[in-house]
C-alpha cells in the first residue's frame, strides 16, 4: 500500500540520487578534461551507466558558457558609428563570429559616402527579397547605437546558442566523410562531436572565470583547446599523426566556416525577423 514518504525516506532518496549524479559528473569530467576521446570510447564500448549522457553534458556546458558570457559582459557588442550604419545582413559570417566574441571591427578607413551607397543598395536588395525584412533593416539602421547594441545582444543570447547546437549534426557529418571506411556509424561520430564541443564550451568558460596568473592559465587553456581535438581524434579513430593532423585541419576549416554562417544567420534572424 502506498504511503507518503517520511522525511527520513525523502532525505535518503535525495542524498542517494545526488551522490549518484555527482559521481557520474566527476567521472565524466575527469575523462573529458584529461583523456581526450576516452569518454566517447567508453560510450561506444557500452560502458555508459557510470557517465553523464553526452547530450546532457554538451547542453550543460553550453548553457553555462552563454550564461557566463552574459554575466561577465562579453555579450556587450558595440559597433563603431560608421559600422553601425551598415545593416546586419551586410556583415560577413566570419565577422559575425568576431562581433559575438571580440567586438565589431572598425570601418573608419572606408569613405562614409561608399558606406551610405552600399547600405542603401543592400536595404533595397533585402526589401526585394522580403518586404518585412526591408522594413526591419530600415528600422535597425535608424536606431541609436545603444538600441542597436541591445538588439545585437538579444540576438546573441536568443538565437546563437541554437545555431551552434544545430552545427553538431554537421560536425558529425564532416567526421563521417573524413573517416569513410573506418566502420564508425554516424551516431558514434555524433557522440564524438558532443563530447569535443562540450569540452570546448567548458574550456572557454574557464578562460573567462579562472584568474590568469601571469598569462600562464590562459596560455595553458588555449594550448589544450587547440590540441584537444586532434588528440581525441587519434584516440577514437586511430591513424598516424600526419593523417590525423590533415583531417583535423579540414574538419576545423569546415566547422569554422559553418559556424560563421550559422552565427551570421542567427544575428540576421534576430534583427530582421
Amino acid at each position: 500500500m502506498l504511503h507518503p514518504p517520511s522525511a527520513r525516506e525523502f532525505l535518503h532518496e535525495f542524498i542517494g540520487h545526488y551522490v549518484a549524479l555527482e559521481g557520474k559528473l566527476w567521472k565524466s569530467l575527469l575523462l573529458l578534461l584529461f583523456r581526450p576521446g576516452q569518454l566517447t570510447l567508453e560510450y561506444i564500448n557500452g560502458r555508459r551507466v557510470r557517465y553523464i549522457q553526452p547530450l546532457r553534458l554538451y547542453l550543460t556546458f553550453s548553457l553555462i558558457f552563454f550564461a557566463v558570457v552574459k554575466l561577465t559582459g562579453h555579450d556587450d557588442i558595440q559597433a563603431d558609428d560608421e559600422a553601425a550604419r551598415t545593416p546586419p545582413a551586410a556583415t560577413a559570417p566570419a565577422g559575425a563570429v568576431e562581433k559575438a566574441h571580440t567586438k565589431a571591427r572598425t570601418t573608419r578607413d572606408v569613405e562614409p559616402g561608399d558606406i551610405a551607397a552600399g547600405t542603401a543598395e543592400l536595404r533595397k536588395g533585402i526589401g526585394n527579397v522580403n518586404a518585412h525584412w526591408g522594413e526591419q533593416a530600415d528600422r535597425f539602421t535608424n536606431m541609436s547605437p545603444e538600441e542597436r547594441d541591445k538588439v545585437m545582444r538579444t540576438a546573441f543570447g536568443s538565437y546563437v546558442p541554437y545555431a551552434v547546437f544545430l552545427m553538431m549534426p554537421l560536425f558529425a557529418l564532416y567526421l563521417k566523410v573524413l573517416y569513410l571506411g573506418s566502420g564508425r556509424r554516424y551516431g558514434e561520430h555524433l557522440l564524438f562531436a558532443l563530447h569535443v564541443n562540450g569540452f570546448a564550451f567548458l574550456a572557454l568558460t574557464l578562460l573567462m572565470v579562472v584568474p590568469d596568473l601571469f598569462g600562464i592559465v590562459s596560455f595553458a587553456l588555449w594550448l589544450w583547446l587547440v590540441f584537444y581535438t586532434p588528440v581525441a581524434m587519434r584516440r577514437v579513430y586511430g591513424g598516424s599523426r600526419l593523417t590525423t593532423g590533415v583531417r583535423w585541419f579540414v574538419l576545423m576549416a569546415l566547422h569554422v566556416t559553418g559556424m560563421g554562417l550559422a552565427i551570421g544567420a542567427a544575428f540576421g534572424f534576430g534583427i530582421l525577423h
